[in-house]
């Protein structure tokens, strides 16, 4: 009988357990952020978000405590060849089956007013809002060591 009873329970704790997991198709994958140097008063953030739904999806919002700004960015060049750093108010599309980068040179969260520095090891908590999947809170490790191309071709760009 405690066996059975067992078995009932894991069953109820599986069977509750998997909706919660199953109705966000959003995933974050190699998040990480950095600063250019310890006293920099902006930084900023990089991520590929994946989307494994049927719908497309887009990133409206981002928030952290550690700025008082944070922001949806994205590099352009203006027409003499510099690049710009622009604030993205529509936010980002993430494609049914598919994903966005957010990449060093190009789409990126930026911090704005860091409200405390930022050391290589250290965590932030970032929350990206999304239209339809809602708000997803990660910590991102503050990485000063990544080097800017790191393997797929993002990063390149002039600053």
């Amino acid at each position: 009988m405690s066996v059975k009873t067992t078995v009932v329970a894991a069953i109820a704790a599986v069977s509750f357990a998997f909706p919660a997991f199953a109705e966000s198709t959003i995933a974050v994958k190699d998040a990480y952020a950095r600063v250019a140097t310890k006293v920099s008063k902006s930084g900023a953030s990089f991520m590929v978000i994946e989307n494994t739904g049927d719908e497309d999806d887009r990133l409206v919002a981002v928030s952290s405590e550690v700025a008082k700004r944070t922001e949806l960015h994205t590099h352009k060049e203006d027409a003499n060849g510099n690049m710009q750093m622009l604030h993205v108010k529509e936010g980002f599309a993430v494609p049914a089956g598919g994903k966005h980068m957010l990449a060093r040179g190009g789409d990126h969260v930026m911090f704005m007013g860091l409200t405390q520095g930022l050391e290589h090891g250290d965590v932030v908590t970032l929350t990206l809002t999304f239209e339809k999947a809602g708000d997803i809170t990660l910590d991102v490790p503050v990485d000063l060591e990544r080097k800017p191309a790191h393997g797929d071709g993002h990063g390149a760009h002039k600053h």
